[in-house]
């Protein structure tokens, strides 16, 4: 038995999720939800965990990393591996990327509870709008574009900092005038690609903020350049979504989604197959 591991608003999995259940059965596996905060699960139960649908991790960090803690005393394999996991969970890991040669926006990297005003970050970069996330994020939460001299923009700045490691990170206009790419990776090898823009006067590209989202056939340097970026990943992938903006610069990433990422199988015929069989190989 597989669990396909969600949260409480998506028990019964994503639209674009739950025909993952469909195309396992196929191969003669049974699959299942499995909220990741129900304590009346038996993990020992399963052959192993799929995290999909777990879009409130970030909003209970410290629960959710004792819940991969419990996975790993389960022995209960976990795909994405746990280790891939806790190195996803704090965006540190562009830091490490960038490190390594990749392409990432010009960031300060702020820790929490640090002596420094949004002014002393714009100044010291000499930016007048950027934009600012917390470390631990998805969905966009507490992400907003800055000014320099905003008011409102600083003392949230200076709350969020409180409470939160945060990042600064320079204004990429090609994400609200060309998009940005989410390049899906299965079993470590491309499969498909979207092009999401955000809507008029945004740069968020979430759907639920009124982005959209469409297939589109990617360039052979973004694909390229993202196979170098999975190459530099601590451990072997089921699914990856490598989300950049090409640029003046190259193609510039954004994010690496190993935890929760929306995949748009619906957007390509084939790629659950194609899911179901590279879990089937790490299976067995």
């Amino acid at each position: 038995m597989i669990g396909f591991v969600t949260y409480a608003k998506q028990s019964t999995l994503t639209d674009d999720d739950r025909p993952l259940i469909a195309a396992l059965t196929q191969h003669g596996i049974d699959a299942m939800p499995v909220r990741w905060d129900d304590d009346t699960v038996r993990l020992g139960d399963f052959d192993a965990l799929v995290l999909r649908s777990t879009w409130d991790y970030h909003l209970r960090v410290a629960e959710f990393e004792r819940w991969l803690t419990h996975v790993e005393a389960a022995n209960v394999p976990l795909w994405n591996p746990v280790a891939l996991v806790r190195w996803n969970l704090h965006k540190r890991y562009l830091c490490e990327l960038a490190e390594a040669g990749v392409l990432i926006p010009r960031t300060q990297w702020l820790t929490r509870g640090a002596a420094m005003s949004l002014r002393d970050v714009m100044d010291s970069e000499g930016w007048q709008d950027a934009i600012v996330k917390p470390a631990v994020s998805a969905s966009a939460t507490d992400t907003w574009r800055v000014r320099l001299d905003d008011d409102q923009d600083a003392t949230r700045f200076d709350a969020l900092l409180q409470r939160s490691d945060v990042l600064v990170q320079e204004l990429i206009g090609e994400v609200a005038a060309v998009g940005e790419w989410s390049l899906m990776f299965i079993g470590g090898a491309f499969s498909h690609a979207t092009l999401k823009r955000p809507r008029a006067g945004d740069f968020r590209v979430q759907t639920e903020l009124g982005g959209t989202a469409v297939p589109a056939s990617a360039s052979t340097e973004a694909i390229a350049t993202a196979e170098g970026i999975m190459s530099h990943l601590p451990t072997p992938t089921l699914y990856t979504r490598v989300d950049g903006v090409v640029t003046p610069r190259g193609f510039m990433l954004m994010e690496v989604e190993c935890i929760e990422p929306v995949l748009f199988f619906e957007q390509h015929p084939g790629s659950r197959d194609v899911f179901a069989s590279a879990l089937l190989e790490r299976l067995a």
